[in-house]
């Protein structure tokens, strides 16, 4: 099993406003071919949990001894994404059969809930609320947003209130509300979980296309342009939003995102060749990290921030699952 493993020179790109510094990254070369490997989720240092989207499966990596164990999906699957639960139950969006699955590693059974409307097609992301009661989810071309109780096993779907509006990532608030973006508008959507109420907020420019978010500690929602290379920030507090071009320039095409323990914002641009995994610093409203993905990386459209471990873990059309130390935790 081929391993790549990278303390990355700076990019060529960078911008001449800074010097760059750069993180270090651990790839695995997933064994089946042109899979797309993708949303690993890590659960422990040393168990990452990751979909096949092309090829329909879901699997695990013990970063330990490099071993991956791979569970099939029914045929047609397209599994987009999964979360991990506390418990170790992984949930997984049936993207092209109109699910959300549960499979149980400890008895290796799989569960299917069904979407309650033949319209919600296309289950693409999902996160749990913070007591685990909850699964909210985006439907991209069906057109929802929802949510799945884990123990009733109850979906409620919510519309969106604009035709076509692809809902996209999506993240939940301190407060215990829901954010997702609006990948085919230039729109965040935000829902109050006690009523369901959607409400949608227009970004100042018409042709922005927020594709992936984070929210922060403070409450301000992040997002990346995919359409101009931008990142942006919205304040609910103030409804004011602020954008910076990313050091890679319009066509930067940020799709993967995180935020770290100190609350800083990383983002991939794919639209460069290596792709280039690009960090910034709130506080100093600065890009301030580089770093070319050592396999190219293709596309890098989902990361998961693993807290006890500083690490950000991502899927690449490349064929790899990667991990990047963002945030080395202190050891004495």
């Amino acid at each position: 099993m081929k391993l790549v493993k990278a303390a990355v020179a700076l990019c060529a790109l960078v911008s001449p406003a800074f010097a760059a510094e750069t993180v270090d990254i651990r790839e695995w070369k997933v064994p089946y071919e042109e899979s797309r490997p993708r949303d690993p989720y890590a659960e422990s240092a040393s168990s990452v949990w990751f979909v096949g989207q092309r090829t329909g499966y879901l699997a695990n990596l013990n970063t330990q001894t490099g071993e991956i164990y791979k569970v099939d999906l029914k045929e047609g699957s397209g599994p987009h994404n999964l979360i991990v639960g506390s418990d170790g139950i992984v949930w997984y969006a049936g993207n092209r059969n109109a699910l959300i699955g549960r499979f149980d590693p400890k008895t290796k059974e799989i569960e299917e809930i069904a979407m309650p409307d033949s319209a919600a097609r296309d289950p693409h992301t999902l996160v749990f609320d913070d007591d685990e009661k909850n699964i909210w989810f985006t439907v991209q071309g069906g057109n929802f947003l929802g949510r799945l109780n884990i123990e009733s096993r109850a979906v409620d779907l919510i519309a969106s209130k604009t035709e076509r509006s692809r809902p996209y990532g999506i993240k939940m608030a301190p407060d215990g509300s829901v954010w997702a973006v609006l990948f085919g508008t230039n729109k965040l959507a935000h829902i109050d979980p006690a009523t369901l109420e959607l409400t949608e907020i227009d970004l100042p420019r018409e042709e922005t296309r927020p594709r992936r978010l984070e929210v922060t500690a403070d409450g301000r929602v992040w997002y990346g342009d995919y359409a101009k290379g931008m990142l942006g920030v919205y304040n609910p507090k103030t409804k004011k939003v602020d954008e910076w071009t990313m050091p890679q320039g319009e066509g930067a095409r940020p799709y993967g995102m995180a935020s770290d323990g100190k609350g800083r914002i990383w983002m991939v641009a794919t639209g460069v060749e290596p792709n280039v995994f690009t960090g910034f610093d709130p506080e100093t409203e600065e890009f301030f990290s580089e770093t070319n993905v050592p396999s190219g990386g293709g596309a890098i459209r989902h990361m998961h921030y693993h807290t006890p471990t500083g690490a950000v873990w991502f899927g690449a059309d490349s064929n790899y699952v990667g991990r990047a130390i963002v945030d080395p935790p202190v050891t004495d």
